[in-house]
């Protein structure tokens, strides 16, 4: 629905994480020993979705910052750090597109960040997605517009820089209700994957009406079904990996509720052959998102390439919510 700016009401609680930053990896340190863990440690610069640890120690937390200052394996984005406390609850992406006076809030969709099942092992990208997100309810969503989007969107341009474009919003939900974990001025990797083929509207009067200034006038058509993004990577990643590996199978995807999303490919010699981490996004919809996730492993598994890897849990924790 879209949504006029308003005087944005004080929100009843913080709406992020406690937070400090640092850009001296001994000050870092030093406010380390005062810290309880389990805390969150982030490179403050763009790091392709990599730049985040989740620090369970003391131990733990002063490798990370070895890591990212001292190592410098984010290297200038990793000039400066985050430090905050770990949140407790189940990740969301809600997607905004803004025209800097109105805005329409898209489909929800939850990411998987972690590149094992379980949400185990270090971050990425993002390992798959799905649209909707059970966890976001109809008064979670509300809270989200009135305690983040709304503060934000006019905050901005009562700066006199008012948002057009695409608002990425990163939110944990926790028992005191959704916080805000990051934002992006983008369209989310691999959430768009799942939210998009379920607009039955014209993305590009979407997009349109964000430039001109009419999203007020504008009503989003969406598709019932549920869609599941799940995406096969190179071996290693989010780590070293190999590249140039031939892709087969790609012509065996014709069912038409699947639409596969290149990422890390490119075409060498009349062949597609891996390029990235992440080389594909397999995405498709189902009545249910069980339906949903069927299909998209049911095509993920017609598609080969050496060193092929990918989480087989994609829509788990939506499953147990139905």
């Amino acid at each position: 629905s879209c949504a006029p700016l308003a005087t944005p009401a004080a929100p009843q609680h913080m709406v992020h994480a406690p937070f400090r930053s640092f850009g001296d990896i001994h000050q870092a340190k030093e406010f380390l020993k005062e810290k309880e863990m389990p805390l969150v440690i982030k490179a403050d610069g763009l790091a392709a979705g990599k730049g985040v640890m989740l620090c369970m120690s003391l131990e733990e937390a002063e490798a990370a910052l070895e890591q990212i200052m001292a190592e410098r394996i984010f290297k200038e984005a990793g000039d400066r750090v985050i430090i905050e406390d770990c949140l407790i609850g189940e990740e969301a992406s809600i997607l905004v597109v803004s025209d800097g006076e109105h805005f329409v809030i898209l489909e929800s969709s939850q990411d998987h960040k972690r590149i094992f099942d379980g949400d185990l092992g270090p971050n990425t990208g993002g390992m798959g997605a799905y649209s909707p997100a059970p966890v976001v309810s109809a008064q979670l969503l509300e809270r989200t517009k009135e305690e983040i989007i709304v503060p934000v969107i006019a905050g901005m341009k009562k700066e006199g820089t008012p948002f057009k474009g695409v608002l990425y919003v990163g939110v944990m939900i926790t028992a005191e209700g959704p916080k805000v974990l990051e934002f992006n001025v983008r369209f989310g990797d691999p959430e768009t994957q799942a939210v998009l083929p379920r607009l039955k509207s014209d993305l590009v009067d979407l997009m349109l009406a964000s430039c001109d200034g009419t999203i007020g006038r504008l009503s989003l058509e969406w598709d019932q079904q549920a869609c599941v993004c799940v995406v096969m990577s190179s071996k290693g990643y989010p780590g070293s990996y190999e590249k140039g590996k031939e892709i087969s199978g790609l012509g065996s995807i014709s069912n038409g509720l699947t639409v596969v999303f290149h990422a890390g490919t490119k075409r060498k010699e009349g062949k597609i052959i891996t390029s990235g981490g992440r080389v594909l996004g397999v995405s498709s919809k189902g009545e249910t998102i069980a339906k949903a996730v069927k299909n998209a492993y049911n095509n993920v598994q017609k598609i080969k390439f050496e060193g092929c890897f990918y989480r087989k849990d994609i829509g788990a924790k939506a499953l147990k919510k139905n």
